[in-house]
């Protein structure tokens, strides 16, 4: 047993590399390979989604390069940590969903106006750009944020994330935006096939199969997909070789009415990005109280905003902390940040190639449908499993169901906010941006409820010893 090996698991027994240890090259590989599995699909499906809903097919390509290689350059600052930018741990940057629903919201409103693909595009990575400011300067006081985007907010935002966005997976399960075979047998086979292998993969008991369910799933879908001659790689041909990354590529462009939405989301990262620094400090032994603590949550947070404005300059969506990479670093034992390094050389390796990105744009709607149906699904779970931790008293009960209420309400019937000005239309239009400042203002004009008070629930709890069964209030 090397001395590395010796040092991570006197400072925890489940690790084979601590923080700082230095793995050797093939161990370093073999966990960075994992890590990439574990993401990949986070990395590109935001893409893949985007260019898909608003029609910018002969874009997708480089920009699926895009991703990928600012995913990398993200991860080397986060787990390398230049100065005060970065966690400093074993941390993988990529497009949260998170974004998808005010990203999708900012291109349809180009669209709207009869915007090209590439006034789309210059908007959305305009508005990115300017919100990942925000997100840098909150990092700063990310101890002050917890006082104004409470779980309660932040589950209420996280589930009006997530429904919004089933609706895009099942249109893709149905065969995509205006296809001729909408709803067809073969599209539903697809896209059935997909969704069982995910289920069945992910309740294998092996954790590595678990890990890659949703790539395996993929594969299988595009084998399927191909041998039913749903595939066309005869454009792949005129890609060019290499992606050579260039900056603000389509241009640059606000929009104000697009900008809100987003900006309350970079909000809602930086929070988010908190939760999965705390949690990758307690798999990897590190503390998660004090100024070490303290600081790796801001130089992470920071980082965060520093990516997101790099992945907009060179023509990606905002970036984040991937939150399942917590689960590699259980699973393999290694919390060492130096393989953040050999993540960053796959991940830009990957995107220099355009063919990789060729290929996948030829996946089949009904193959994408049937995988991000799960992972929109579990967004929206995860905002209750959020709101399951925080108190659900009446007050906050009734925030929750007001926020969401006026969220889906706005999604389902956009019309309803048509005497409105146009820009506040398009804000509030947004089931993100209006369940946000709905649960935001409640939660700062509703008193908090007091001790005293009684709730309206009451648990019976029975004592094992007497058989006496107890009201608690």
């Amino acid at each position: 047993m090397t001395q590395d090996v010796k040092t991570a698991q006197s400072k925890n027994p489940d690790l084979l590399y601590a923080l700082h240890d230095k793995p050797g090259f093939w161990p370093s590989s073999f966990a960075a390979l994992q890590h990439v599995l574990a993401s990949l699909v986070g990395v590109i499906t935001p893409t893949l989604i985007v260019g898909g809903v608003l029609g910018l097919g002969e874009h997708i390509p480089y920009m699926i390069s895009m991703a990928l290689i600012v995913s990398g350059v993200g991860t080397f600052i986060q787990c390398r940590r230049i100065g005060p930018i970065g966690a400093g741990m074993l941390c993988l940057q990529g497009t949260s969903f998170a974004f998808l629903t005010a990203i999708l919201s900012a291109g349809m409103i180009v669209k709207s106006r009869g915007g090209s693909p590439e006034d789309i595009l210059a908007t959305i990575f305009g508005i990115s750009f300017c919100a990942a400011i925000i997100e840098i300067f909150l990092s700063r006081i990310i101890h002050k944020l917890q006082k104004i985007i409470t779980p309660v907010v932040t589950g209420t935002i996280i589930i009006l994330i997530g429904i919004p966005l089933i609706k895009v997976a099942m249109t893709d399960i149905g065969g995509g935006f205006g296809a001729e075979n909408f709803g067809s047998l073969d599209n539903l086979l697809l896209a059935g096939i997909v969704l069982v292998s995910v289920v069945l993969l992910n309740r294998s008991k092996n954790p590595m199969i678990r890990l890659a369910a949703v790539v395996i799933g993929l594969t299988l879908g595009m084998v399927v997909a191909f041998f039913m001659g749903r595939l066309d790689f005869s454009s792949l041909g005129n890609l060019p070789l290499v992606s050579v990354p260039v900056p603000f590529k389509f241009g640059f462009q606000f929009d104000l009415a697009a900008f809100i939405p987003l900006a309350i989301l970079f909000c809602v990262s930086a929070m988010e990005t908190t939760g999965d620094l705390t949690a990758n400090s307690t798999i990897s032994g590190e503390p998660v109280k004090g100024p070490v603590y303290m600081n790796r949550i801001r130089g992470g947070v920071l980082a965060d905003g520093v990516n997101s404005m790099i992945a907009a300059t060179f023509n990606s969506m905002p970036s984040t902390t991937f939150s399942q990479n917590n689960g590699v670093i259980a699973l393999t034992g290694v919390a060492s940040r130096f393989v953040g390094i050999y993540i960053a050389a796959i991940l830009v390796i990957m995107g220099l190639f355009p063919v990789i990105g060729g290929i996948l744009q030829q996946m089949p709607k009904p193959v994408l449908g049937g995988a991000t149906l799960i992972m929109f699904g579990t967004v929206a779970v995860a905002g209750i499993r959020v709101l399951s931790q925080a108190n659900l008293d009446r007050r906050n009960m009734m925030i929750v169901a007001i926020s969401v209420g006026m969220g889906i309400g706005v999604s389902s019937v956009p019309n309803v906010l048509q005497a409105l000005p146009d820009t506040l239309e398009n804000i509030l239009k947004s089931p993100v941006a209006m369940g946000a400042i709905t649960a935001i203002l409640l939660s700062l004009i509703l008193p908090e409820q007091t001790h005293g008070e009684e709730s309206d629930v009451e648990t019976a709890v029975t004592d094992d010893e007497d058989g006496i069964v107890k009201k608690t209030k």
